[in-house]
């Protein structure tokens, strides 16, 4: 007789879970119409009806059942001694019951929280789950427009990148060059040649200014070296620390810190482990602790703060040394990014660039930047001393790889510019959110590594936006965007990874939305705000197509 009842406890909460007023299915297609409602509302509630009557009939022949078995084996001195045991089960399944409906009224606060548009890509795994009818909102023009599109704006937007990154690496070149000459090797921190990342080398920068994003890796001098420590995923990491690391300065032979700076007698030489005193460089004392400008105080972990305050000092005095060499200015730009620069010419334009000081990780193409980004992992790190993880090195090698297997002139950088000049467009319009480029960029590098190369056509720019867009959606209303090289099995070895790297759990990209509601909700809404906009963004800036083009196929240009 329990478990006939628990049945029909569980006929009850499978009714109130699948009832389509007090749960609509996220992923349900909302009909046009109320006659159609209607009608899938009476289909729904007919088969419900049927099920439950099904439901009843089978409990009501397991009730007989266990009657005639009660009748039959069971006597008066056994059900005595069965008693406390039967009562004991009922209070575990009413426990059960208990707990079933507190995880469906938690989870019906959570929906009254906001109203959100419901995806219409369905919620398989698989690629093949995006495909579909086109997305609520998001109406594109015939392929010629869109061609028309990204010739006459997009690539003639980014038409000088190749001028642009020739003159500011030659720029940065000198300016390192000057860098280097001012501080002593053997007793500062070194600079080595900068490394390109970003759009900018990975030829899907979508607007100007054109901005070119350098790292340049430093290292201690002898006798210490940088001891990293980084943390992906893993149960004993906490969830804001997931991403980040720290840098542990070391004697080479592993011993305690010490400083060298009492042991030369140059009286000019710049001491980076120590703080300044009175505005001048001090030799240190015999202390063997690191209170100073690189690492944090009572500690010998690096600082990421120092590191800034150093750096832009480093290029400040390295600009003085060359800038007679130069007609332009070179300024900071923003305050909170080290080696954010600007190059003002004496005709009114300027060129911004950012160099950002980093630290490899051990051997590998992983590094420390030192700024403290909101993006890729969202909020800031817990201390200044906990530095974030970039794969940008790792995110160009593997565009450069996957790039040699597609067809010519293929899509997939076209697809990625397109959607980051919406959304740099709807930014404008109602300020940032929660969606980044480097989402868009993270959601195409998993669609290239699912897909097929040939469905990377250049025919096929159309439908690869539509299905870049349906998986962005679905990642949204799921709350979750896994980070594309953090544990992700389906890489090649070929990538090079660190095996750390390889085997941590995934990282979620979208953790934020699921503790910041307000965020989530402003996000969700400007996302499907773009879709809307998208046709008046494309008749912006390509309010006439020519005749020639009216009936011409799609022909992505390749960068």
């Amino acid at each position: 007789m329990a478990m006939g009842l628990f049945r029909v406890c569980l006929v009850v909460v499978t009714a109130i879970i699948n009832h389509p007023l007090l749960f609509p299915r996220e992923n349900a297609t909302v009909p046009e119409n109320e006659e159609e409602i209607i009608r899938k509302m009476q289909e729904h509630q007919e088969k419900l009806q049927m099920e439950q009557l099904r439901l009843e009939e089978e409990v009501s022949r397991l009730e007989a059942e266990e009657e005639e078995e009660e009748e039959a084996l069971w006597q008066v001195e056994e059900e005595d001694q069965q008693e406390p045991e039967a009562h004991t089960t009922w209070d575990l399944w009413g426990t059960l019951c208990m707990i079933f409906f507190l995880i469906i009224e938690v989870w019906r606060q959570d929906h009254q929280g906001g109203a959100f548009p419901e995806c219409l890509g369905g919620d398989e795994d698989e690629v093949s789950g995006l495909e579909g009818p086109p997305l609520r909102g998001l109406r594109l023009p015939n392929r010629a427009t869109l061609d028309y599109f990204y010739e006459s704006y997009i690539r003639s937007a980014t038409g000088d990148v190749t001028r642009t990154r020739e003159f500011v690496e030659g720029f940065v070149d000198d300016l390192l060059g000057a860098l280097r000459s001012i501080y002593n090797r053997n007793s500062d921190m070194e600079t080595e040649d900068f490394i390109g990342v970003g759009s900018m080398y990975e030829n899907w920068h979508a607007e100007r200014p054109l901005l070119c994003r350098l790292f340049v890796p430093f290292i201690p001098p002898e006798p210490y070296s940088f001891h990293t420590e980084f943390w992906c995923s893993s149960p004993s990491v906490p969830l804001e620390h997931q991403g980040y690391g720290q840098i542990k300065v070391t004697l080479a032979d592993g011993n305690p810190l010490g400083c060298i700076c009492d042991k030369t007698k140059l009286e000019d030489m710049v001491c980076l482990l120590h703080e300044e005193n009175g505005g001048a460089w001090p030799s240190c004392a015999d202390s063997g602790e690191l209170e100073g400008l690189l690492c944090s105080r009572d500690s010998s972990y690096l600082d990421g703060m120092q590191v800034m305050k150093w750096f832009q000092t480093a290029l400040t005095r390295a600009w003085h040394r060359i800038s007679h060499k130069y007609e332009f200015d070179l300024t900071f730009g923003e305050l909170d990014t080290p080696g954010s620069l600007k190059i003002k010419f004496r005709s009114g334009n300027s060129m911004p660039f950012i160099l950002t000081p980093v630290i490899q990780c051990n051997d590998s193409d992983l590094y420390f930047t030192s700024q403290l980004p909101k993006e890729p992992c969202g909020g800031a790190a817990a201390s200044s001393t906990d530095w974030i993880l970039s794969f940008a090195v790792y995110e160009r090698q593997f565009l450069q790889m996957t790039a040699r297997t597609l067809p010519e002139g293929a899509c997939h950088l076209s697809c990625l510019q397109i959607a980051c000049f919406f959304l740099s467009k709807q930014t404008r319009q109602t300020g940032p959110s929660g969606l980044s480029d480097y989402h868009l960029k993270t959601a195409l590098l998993h669609l290239l590594l699912s897909r097929q190369a040939a469905d990377w056509k250049a025919s096929q720019l159309d439908v690869r936006l539509q299905e870049l867009f349906r998986f962005l959606e679905r990642s949204l209303l799921e709350k979750k965007l896994h980070h594309f090289f953090v544990g992700n099995h389906k890489l090649s070895e070929a990538v090079g990874l660190p095996e750390a790297v390889r085997r941590a759990e995934p990282l979620n990209l979208f953790r934020p939305f699921v503790l910041q509601r307000t965020l989530y909700r402003n996000t969700v809404d400007s996302f499907y705000e773009m879709l809307k906009n998208a046709p008046m963004f494309i008749s912006e800036y390509s309010p006439h197509v020519p005749s020639d083009r009216a009936s011409s196929p799609l022909k992505a240009v390749a960068l």
